[in-house]
Parts: structure tokens; sequence; C-alpha cells
């Protein structure tokens, strides 16, 4: 049985690489796919054709593959506004993805405090530079500048969006954390 979907290998290659453009993560991608396929074989139904079950498969490897990289710039990039990244990063058939991101967003601003939103707002939503949020809240460059590491450390503490699809996240957030300047 598994023999029969390593025969796919060439397709699926070939229909990850429509979708991106990295040789190097088409193939690690292809070989997900071939194992996710190979360890629920026996889940498979058989209501479609094996080559489309596989391709579902495929699609959410991709989507996944989005939004572990793209979340990651989208949020801690140094200079991003959140509607401008996602409508550029995430093509219109991740339209949902597109959505459930902003959704989730805005649910992570609601769960720090106003003070740490408000300045995560300013910064990366009007994209206003760090003098800029200074002369407006009356302040120093240097406290815009802590309070805005402060913010973005909060923002990443309740971030959810990738503890629900990756268990690992959470382990990999506080490591992270120590190793880069967030």
């Amino acid at each position: 049985m598994a023999k029969e979907i390593w025969e796919y290998q060439n397709s699926i290659k070939a229909f990850i690489g429509r979708k991106i453009d990295d040789e190097g993560i088409v193939e690690e991608l292809t070989n997900d796919v071939i194992w996710a396929a190979i360890k629920s074989r026996p889940k498979f139904a058989g209501k479609s054709a094996e080559f489309s079950w596989i391709c579902g498969i495929a699609k959410h490897k991709i989507i996944d593959y989005y939004r572990k990289k793209k979340v990651k710039t989208i949020l801690f990039s140094i200079n991003p506004k959140f509607e401008e990244i996602a409508d550029e990063a995430l093509s219109p058939e991740r339209d949902v993805l597109k959505n459930e991101l902003k959704e989730e967003i805005r649910a992570t601003m609601t769960e720090i405090s106003e003070g740490y939103a408000n300045i995560l707002r300013l910064k990366y939503v009007q994209g206003l530079k760090t003098s800029a949020i200074a002369t407006l809240l009356n302040t120093t460059i240097k406290a815009v500048e802590g309070k805005l590491k402060r913010a973005k450390i909060k923002f990443q503490e309740n971030w959810t969006y990738d503890r629900k699809k990756n268990p690992q996240y959470n382990e990999n957030i506080v490591t992270d954390r120590h190793k880069t300047d967030i």
C-alpha cells in the first residue's frame, strides 16, 4: 500500500511547486505529504481519487507552511502593517486563513493592556516611526522603544494562533525569546 503512495511523488512535487517557488521547501513538503499520507492511509475511505485525497493533504501542508513562515514575519518584522502584510503574504486562495489571522490579531490585542495595544497599533498599523510615537505620547524615544519591546513580548505571550496549530510552539517561544531581541 505505502509503495503506491510513493508513486505519486513527482505529481505531488509538481502540485506543491505551483504554490511555492523554493525547491528545497517543495522537496521537504513533498516528503511531509507522502509521510502524512502513508500514516493516514488506513483512514482513507475511498470517497475520492487517491491522488485528490493526497492533494488535500498537500494543501493543508502548504497552508501550514505559510502559516508558520508568514505569521512570524507579519507580527515581528521591523516595520509591518498587519493589514497590508496579511494582504500581500496570503494569496486569494487563503482568504479563510487571512480572516482567521486578522481575527486572532484582534483577539490578542484585546487581551493585552490598552497601553501595549495602543503602542503596537501606532507602530505597526499606522506605521509611525518611534520618534513620532514619542512626540505623540509626549515621552522619549528610549521610553517608546522599551514599551514597544515589552508590548511585543506581551503580544507574543498571548498569541494563541501558533499554539493551536503547533504544540511545540509553546516550548520554542521561551527559548526564542532568550536567543533574539524580540
